[in-house]
Formats: C-alpha cells, structure tokens, sequence
C-alpha cells in the first residue's frame, strides 16, 4: 500500500497531515491528558490539606492556597478534556488546547512559590504544546 503523505486529495484540494505533524499533535494531547491529571491532583491536595505545600513569604502574587487549590482542579478538569478531545484532530481542541496551555502556564508561575521544580516543569510543558498545536498543517494545493 503506497504512503499517501505528500499528495493531494483531488475532492478536497487538500494535502493529507504529514505524520510529523501528527505525530506532535499526539504527544501534546498525551501531555494535556496526564497534565489534567496531574492539576486534579494537585488541586485536590491543595483544596484538602493546606498544609502539604509551604510557600515563601512575601511572594509578590500571594493568594489563599485553597483558591488556587480550586483553579487547578477546575483548570486541570479542562486541560484533561481538551488533551482527550485532541485526539480526534479537530480545530476547536487544537484552539482550545493553545488557551488552557497558556493559562495553564500563567497558573504555574504563579504557584512557583509553592512547588517551584514542578512549576517550572510544567510550563516547560505548557510552551511545548502550545507549539506542538501550533505547527503548520497541510495547506490547500494550488488549483490547476
């Protein structure tokens, strides 16, 4: 069976995704799903105990540990379904995937003070499948 990357569809005029491009879409809507899996968890440990996490004094962006222990659950909740809504390639998850990754990172900055390596780690993440899901798709093939 011949490998049909790099032709053109005749009905659509469209290019089929290059299975590098595929291939990053995938890992970033595992990423996504194990990162929401990871904030549920990290939400429910901060909501349930707050004395689990010890945070620097005086941090610029202090905030009630509980608070941010209920944006990480609900952000996490969302993270996890768009990770497992990507996995059908569809526009809308890849959009998505992009505005919850980047406040996903800005949440992680600011939860630096509490768990700072695992802050850091995931907005390493996040910017990585913000371009994961940013990368070139197939383009439209010139008319002829």
């Amino acid at each position: 069976m011949a490998s049909n990357v790099g032709r053109t569809h005749h009905r659509t005029g469209w290019e089929p995704r290059s299975a590098w491009v595929t291939g990053w879409t995938t890992a970033a809507a595992v990423l996504m799903t194990f990162g929401g899996i990871m904030a549920i968890f990290q939400g429910i440990a901060a909501i349930a105990e707050d004395d689990v996490f010890v945070s620097t004094a005086d941090f610029t962006y202090a905030f009630s540990l509980t608070g941010w222990g209920w944006i990480h659950l609900i952000l996490g909740a969302l993270v996890l379904a768009a990770g497992l809504a990507l996995f059908s390639g569809s526009a809308w998850a890849r959009a998505t995937g992009v505005v919850l990754a980047g406040l996903s990172m800005i949440a992680n900055f600011v939860w630096l003070p509490y768990a700072p390596v695992w802050s850091v780690t995931l907005m390493i993440i996040d910017g990585f499948i913000i371009w994961a899901l940013c990368s070139p798709r197939g383009e439209p093939a010139p008319r002829t």
